[in-house]
């Protein structure tokens, strides 16, 4: 008569189970709250609920219902306002938010100069092709005052650098691409902050970059995208060149702000 289960030895495998990893309540919380103001449930300006009506809602501690915002305004999802009138308000990530995240990563990466004029020159003459199709008489303006400043060789090193960042802006802008304008703002300030020297920036280099935007402004008022984008391409890798024939530092220095 075969044992019984009760009096058979059982083979006993042993049970062996990965750690495993549990998300944070306030990182599923702000995970929820981001997709669902990226789909556009809650639309820019809107004022979330209070933080005692999240607590009873979520069923989460004041503490996690605080973090999860924190978490979200540092992505600048919302923005959060102190005060009687205060609250957690959304707001829509717009090219500031592309700006900040390339800022950090060019600093925190110590990007070399060479890669910051080879990606200028990857996009910058796409931004000039798009603001020939698309740019309006305010972008036209706008690039005209800053061309004019940069004609002003009397002007100083550090006013003459902030007119040319003004007008590669002012071309990102007139490209009516949010993702572009915010690559450039983050580039040029990086780019322009790390050549800031007598030695490269002369009263030659001041006329040659003022005749160079010329051309280009003129294109992209005349609405010839082909002659922009060439004109563009034209004009950085000049600029490229002659960088890094002058610049010795090979890590940029972007300054805060």
């Amino acid at each position: 008569m075969p044992d019984s289960p009760s009096s058979s030895t059982v083979a006993r495998h042993p049970v062996r189970l990965q750690p495993m990893q549990v998300p944070k309540a306030s990182d599923v919380l702000a995970n929820d709250l981001r997709e669902r103001i990226l789909r556009g449930e809650f639309p820019s300006g809107t004022a979330l609920p209070p933080e005692r009506e999240l607590v009873t809602q979520t069923q989460m501690s004041r503490t996690t219902v605080r973090e999860a915002l924190r978490i979200l305004e540092v992505q600048g999802l919302v923005v959060i306002k102190t005060g009687r009138s205060g609250g957690a308000f959304v707001q829509q990530p717009g090219g500031d938010a592309v700006a900040s995240s390339v800022s950090l990563l060019i600093r925190g990466q110590q990007l070399r100069l060479t890669a910051l004029l080879e990606t200028r020159e990857a996009i910058e003459p796409a931004c000039a092709g798009l603001a020939a199709k698309y740019r309006t008489d305010d972008d036209l303006t706008a690039l005209d005052a800053a061309n004019a400043l940069l004609g002003d060789l009397e002007i100083p090193l550090e006013q003459f650098l902030q007119a040319n960042v003004n007008w590669h802006l002012a071309v990102a802008t007139a490209s009516h691409n949010e993702l572009l304008t915010g690559f450039m703002t983050a580039l040029s300030n990086a780019i322009y902050s790390s050549t800031e020297n007598t030695a490269f920036v002369d009263d030659e280099v001041r006329k040659t970059t003022y005749r160079a935007h010329k051309t280009i402004t003129d294109a992209i008022r005349a609405g010839d995208s082909a002659a922009a984008t060439r004109r563009m391409t034209k004009h950085v890798h000049g600029y490229a060149e002659a960088v890094v024939q002058v610049e010795e530092r090979t890590e940029i220095e972007l300054r805060e702000g």
